[in-house]
């Protein structure tokens, strides 16, 4: 059984005194569209703690909308990897959450009972290699390190390898390390190539440990499409298609939020024990355009991701398929709507 905890969400809960009021007025978001809703079916949400990296600001930043949104308490469910949070989404011990649109397909095309709602961001990993790797094509049967094996960085990587034509299941030597160790075998040489994330990146990057072989945030394709991606519970979503709404209003607003105010969002991410560097959280907010979730079409990065891993063999189901059976873009249109830039 995972570590729980609950707790009550307070209407002045953040560091220099931001209020949820004060942050609303911020964003210029005006309550009429929520007030003409019902209330959630819910007002209790369940929702990752750990498992969640700190470029998913959004989702981290989205407590401060919460009770406005009617919520009055988050059950906060610790997981310790990404990977194990999907599986709860899927279980239903967590009710909404997201992560990397590539996993979730996998997650999909395995049957789990999810359904993808919309985008969050666009880009944050980073791809880290030896002067052995220059390009992607280099990775051509060189060392590669990842967490394991159909893992975030795992799958990301054999996308990016069938976009150039190589082979992820015989052209790559994948071995299986934690970050701290593939750090560490980066720096020796003895691997060729390590896929980060925030805060992972920074410090690959402080320790001035390889080069940076792609960034997603600005490379092309990959900066034009979703990186991650907000799914709920297919059950959850379902029984509560209000309290889905609401979540995911609060998610958009908290965007919103940290594209305007990045110094308060990094204070918030710390704060609540997402990494104790300040540095590295207001890094990871300036860096990454949250504000630009409106000029992006999940649907299209879900099709773009589902090539790739049929290129690669990962996945045997159609993009058509996996969008028809694992989609709900109602919401999200919604809000585009409602909540102008």
């Amino acid at each position: 059984m995972s570590p729980q905890h609950a707790r009550r969400v307070g209407r002045r809960e953040f560091l220099g005194g931001l209020t949820l009021a004060g942050a609303a007025g911020c964003l210029g978001v005006h309550p009429r569209p929520v007030a003409a809703e019902p209330p959630p079916e819910t007002r209790m949400l369940r929702l990752a703690k750990g498992g969640v990296s700190i470029c998913q600001a959004p989702q981290i930043l989205a407590e401060l909308f919460l009770q406005e949104e009617g919520f009055t308490e988050v059950q906060h469910v610790t997981k310790e990897s990404i990977v194990e949070t999907y599986k709860a989404l899927a279980s239903g011990e967590i009710d909404l959450g997201g992560g990397f649109g590539a996993s979730l397909i996998i997650r999909l095309e395995a049957g789990d009972p999810i359904v993808i709602l919309g985008g969050q961001q666009v880009g944050c990993f980073e791809l880290f290699g030896t002067d052995r790797v220059q390009t992607i094509r280099d990775l051509k049967g060189k060392t590669v390190a990842v967490l394991e094996f159909g893992g975030v960085e795992h799958v990301f990587l054999a996308s990016i390898v069938a976009y150039v034509g190589l082979d992820p299941r015989k052209d790559i030597n994948w071995v299986f390390h934690s970050p701290a160790e593939s750090i560490r075998l980066l720096a020796e040489g003895q691997v060729d190539a390590f896929l980060a994330f925030p805060p992972r990146s920074q410090e690959v990057r402080a320790k001035q440990i390889g080069h940076v072989v792609l960034n997603s945030i600005m490379d092309r394709p990959w900066s034009q499409y979703f990186c991650c991606v907000l799914a709920g519970n297919r059950e959850f979503v379902r029984k509560h298609p209000v309290a889905t709404k609401r979540w995911l209003r609060a998610v958009l607003k908290a965007a919103d939020f940290i594209a305007r105010e990045p110094e308060q969002a990094a204070r918030f991410i710390v704060a609540n024990g997402y990494t104790p560097s300040f540095d590295y959280a207001l890094e990871t907010v300036r860096m990454i355009p949250y504000g630009k979730w409106r000029d992006y079409d999940p649907e299209d990065t879900l099709r773009f991701y589902a090539l790739r891993l049929h290129e690669s063999g990962m996945i045997k189901s159609t993009p058509q398929k996996l969008i028809a059976q694992g989609t709900d873009w109602r919401f999200f249109n919604e809000l585009k709507k409602e909540l102008k830039g």
